[in-house]
C-alpha cells in the first residue's frame, strides 16, 4: 500500500449529502429521492483574499472557523432543498421572505445565549457552589472543574443527537466523507471497494477541532488564573475572560488539527487521541449509496485542481 500523502481537502457532511472543499473549488454532491446524485458546485470567496494578514497562523483560524460556520449552514439548507428533505414549496411559501428572516435571527439570538449560559456560566455557577460547599479549598481547581464540565456536557449533547434517525444518516455521510479522503491520500483509486476499506476515523476533522478547542480553553484559562488569580473571584469577570479568550483558543486549536493531519508521530497521535475518540459518535460507517455520493463530491472538486498543490 503507498504511503498517505497530506492534502488540504476537507469535507462536510449534509443532509443526503457531502460537501467536499479544495484549494480551488467546492463542490456539494446530494442524492434526491430519485436517486439520482446532483452536482452543485459552491461559491464562496473567503475574506483572507481581500486581507492577506487574516491568513498568519492562530488568526487564519478564527476566520476559518467563522466562515466554515456560515458556508456549512447555507450548504446545509441548500442540500435539503435537493434531496426533497425540506418542506414542500407551499410550506416554504408560507415561511418566506421576512417571516424566515425573523426566525433565523431569533433562534441565532437563542443558541447563542443557550451558548453561553451551557458553556460559559453554568460551569462557573456550579463550581462556586461547591466550592462554597468544600470552604474555598477546590479554588485552585476552578479552570479544570469547569473546562471539564463543559467537554462532559458536548460529549452528552453529541452522544443523544447521535441516537436520532435523521442524524444517524448525517454521520454516515461523514464516515463516508473521511473514507473518500482517506482513499485519495493513500494514492488508490475512487472507487467504491477502496474507499469502504478505508478507515472512518480521520485526524483533521471538525469533531477533533472541537475537542482541543476544549483543552487548550483548559490549559490557557488555567495560565490566566494562575498569572491573574483575582480575576476567578467574580464570576461575571471570569465569564467575560472567558469569552475574550475564545479567538485565541479557536486560532490554536486550528494550528495543532492541520499539524495532527500533516504529521504523523507519537506526539501527534497523543494530541488527536480524544477527538478519535469522539468520532466514534459523530462518525457511522456508511453504505455503498453514500460513498458514491462522497467519491462524486470528490471528483468534482478534483477536476479543477491541481494535484501537485494539494500536497
Amino acid at each position: 500500500m503507498s504511503k498517505c500523502k497530506y492534502t488540504s481537502i476537507g469535507g462536510q457532511a449534509l443532509i443526503e449529502g457531502i460537501m467536499m472543499k479544495g484549494k480551488k473549488k467546492t463542490a456539494m454532491a446530494v442524492r434526491n429521492k430519485d436517486g439520482e446524485i446532483l452536482l452543485e458546485p459552491v461559491s464562496f470567496t473567503s475574506i483572507k483574499e481581500k486581507y492577506k494578514f487574516l491568513g498568519a497562523p492562530v488568526i487564519r483560524g478564527v476566520v476559518n472557523f467563522i466562515e466554515s460556520m456560515v458556508q456549512g449552514y447555507s450548504a446545509m439548507m441548500k442540500s435539503a432543498d435537493l434531496s426533497g428533505f425540506a418542506e414542500d414549496e407551499e410550506e416554504k411559501e408560507s415561511l418566506s421572505g421576512g417571516t424566515m428572516g425573523v426566525i433565523g435571527v431569533v433562534a441565532f439570538v437563542l443558541a447563542l445565549v443557550l451558548a453561553v449560559a451551557l458553556f460559559m456560566y453554568l460551569p462557573a455557577l456550579l463550581f462556586d457552589g461547591l466550592n462554597f460547599l468544600a470552604a474555598g479549598t477546590l479554588t485552585p481547581l476552578k479552570s479544570l472543574f469547569e473546562g471539564l464540565l463543559k467537554l462532559a456536557v458536548f460529549v452528552a449533547y453529541v452522544a443523544g443527537v447521535s441516537a436520532m434517525k435523521d442524524i444517524k444518516r448525517v454521520f454516515a455521510y461523514h464516515g463516508a466523507e473521511h473514507k473518500t479522503i482517506f482513499c485519495f491520500e493513500k494514492g488508490l483509486p475512487l472507487t467504491v471497494e477502496n474507499v469502504r476499506a478505508q478507515k472512518r476515523l480521520h485526524p483533521r476533522c471538525g469533531t477533533s477541532f472541537m475537542i482541543l478547542i476544549f483543552i487548550v480553553s483548559i490549559i490557557i484559562s488555567t495560565l490566566i488564573q494562575t498569572i491573574f488569580p483575582t480575576l476567578i473571584l467574580n464570576r461575571f469577570v471570569w465569564v467575560a475572560v472567558k469569552i475574550l479568550i475564545i479567538p485565541l483558543v479557536c486560532g490554536l486549536g486550528y494550528e495543532l488539527i492541520k499539524i495532527c493531519g500533516k504529521y504523523d508521530n507519537l506526539l501527534t497521535k497523543i494530541v488527536a487521541f480524544p477527538g478519535l475518540q469522539l468520532q466514534r459518535l459523530t462518525t457511522k460507517e456508511p453504505d455503498d449509496d453514500m460513498i458514491e455520493v462522497a467519491i462524486a463530491a470528490l471528483n468534482a472538486v478534483l477536476e479543477d485542481e491541481d494535484r501537485e498543490q494539494l500536497n
